[in-house]
């Protein structure tokens, strides 16, 4: 991975099985299995925070940490936007149902540092081609096992 200091990152998720969590705000919702995509945002340490997300066990911080360490799901890719302002985080999360045909699935998931987005999640059946976020994205691919 690139030293990026700062930058937004998309991550992507796959649920082999429909799943739930352990978080009150999100405890009555089934997440179904497929694709999920999270904007998220590092405006230091961006290396240091992907990493810390691609870890399966972490003390649960964030939203995301409640999917990142889930056994049914997996980071299958990480897209990194370098040294972009934490504004681009919010214009991505709106534009992302409308431009993807991205589904929300839990409202307020990863946002509660912004009332500007109704969530950083979002949702798919199939996976979103590669080539789509090269466009824009430098993207940096995750090997799990």
């Amino acid at each position: 991975m690139n030293n990026y200091d700062s930058g937004i990152y998309i991550l992507e998720l796959f649920a082999k099985e429909n799943f739930l969590i352990a978080n009150n705000k999100f405890n009555n919702v089934t997440f179904p299995k497929g694709f999920y995509y999270y904007i998220g945002s590092a405006q230091k340490n961006l290396k240091s925070r992907i990493y810390r997300h691609l870890a399966k066990q972490k003390k649960i911080h964030w939203h995301i940490d409640f999917l990142s360490t889930h056994k049914s799901l997996k980071i299958s890719n990480v897209f990194v936007i370098p040294n972009a302002l934490k504004v681009v985080e919010a214009e991505i999360a709106n534009s992302f149902v409308e431009y993807f045909n991205a589904k929300i699935i839990a409202e307020g998931f990863g946002n509660s540092d912004t009332k500007e987005t109704k969530t950083h999640l979002f949702f798919k059946n199939k996976q979103l081609s590669n080539s789509v976020f090269e466009k824009y994205y430098n993207r940096v691919v995750v090997h799990n096992k």
